[in-house]
């Protein structure tokens, strides 16, 4: 009979929604995040990736485990090595999330999870989303709602992924075999601009958004003053070089590939959201 899935991160933008796809399959699921949480149609468990004593609770009578870097993370190595070495001494399945582009060449932490992943021989599965649709009523709101959009970006160009296709990836790299061994690079369906996104989502809420180009300093400037902390910033504005360098203008059919639909536009994303928009 098979055992429970564990999803990591249960009440972040990402996991929240894997545990609401995959409990609307009728899949028996675990939901874990350092407080044991109710969340509907699911078992909570306490989880804190640092304190390994938090393991046993949280593997037992699982199978499958979804693993992602929590939000505000500066070394994922430390971080999610421990729990993918206990989940993969189980055998345990285990579908790990990174970001696009962390294979391309050079040495970043994410590829040291990735292959760190690959040698404990368990059953895996990597997913490697794009930037989120989602950011833009989240880290972008306050700009929103000044209308104006102030990112390091320049003219270049991302493939914005809603976070459902990302949840509805991952819940089918859990229930099926057929993806095991692979890796899988998930994006929207078209490259745009700042300033393409910004005129989709001002159509949408019907208000002008703008899109100002900033420098690192600027940037770094206007999220301290939101009350982010300066080294996670600073991680945050070095995540816009490879926008700004061509990079993550790339499109790939891994939604597609892994779910069977095409994965949803940006516009879709802001009509479907034009309340968080708004907020």
């Amino acid at each position: 009979m098979p055992g429970k899935i564990l999803v990591l991160g249960a009440t972040g933008t990402v996991g929240s929604k894997v545990i609401r796809t995959l409990v609307a399959r009728g899949e028996p699921t675990k939901a874990a995040c350092r407080k044991s949480i109710s969340i509907p149609g699911a078992d909570a468990v306490a989880f804190d990736y640092l304190d390994a004593s938090t393991y046993g609770c949280a593997l037992e009578g699982v199978d499958r485990i979804f693993v992602i870097t929590p939000t505000g993370c500066l070394d994922p190595v430390r971080l999610l090595t421990p729990i993918i070495q206990a989940a993969a001494a189980r055998g345990i399945k285990i579908v790990l999330m990174t970001m696009l582009g962390v294979d391309t060449g050079g040495s970043n932490s994410y590829r040291t999870v990735e292959l760190f992943l690959e040698e404990t021989c368990a059953p895996f599965v990597i997913v490697r989303p794009n930037w989120f649709a989602d950011n833009f009523h989240s880290y972008w709101l306050d700009g929103i709602r000044r209308g104006v959009i102030a990112v390091p970006a320049a003219d270049g160009k991302t493939s914005f992924i809603d976070t459902r296709d990302i949840a509805e990836s991952i819940a089918c790299t859990l229930t099926s075999d057929a993806f095991n061994g692979q890796a899988f690079d998930l994006t929207g369906p078209e490259a745009l601009s700042y300033a393409e996104a910004a005129a989709i989502l001002s159509r949408a809420i019907g208000r002008t958004i703008a899109y100002t180009p900033v420098d690192d300093g600027i940037f770094i400037g206007l999220l301290t003053e939101a009350g982010i902390s300066a080294t996670y910033a600073h991680l945050l504005a070095e995540l816009f070089r490879p926008v700004r360098e061509g990079r993550m203008a790339a499109l790939s059919n891994g939604v597609e590939t892994l779910t069977g639909k095409a994965p949803r536009s940006l516009e879709t994303y802001a009509k479907d959201n034009i309340a968080a928009l708004t907020a």
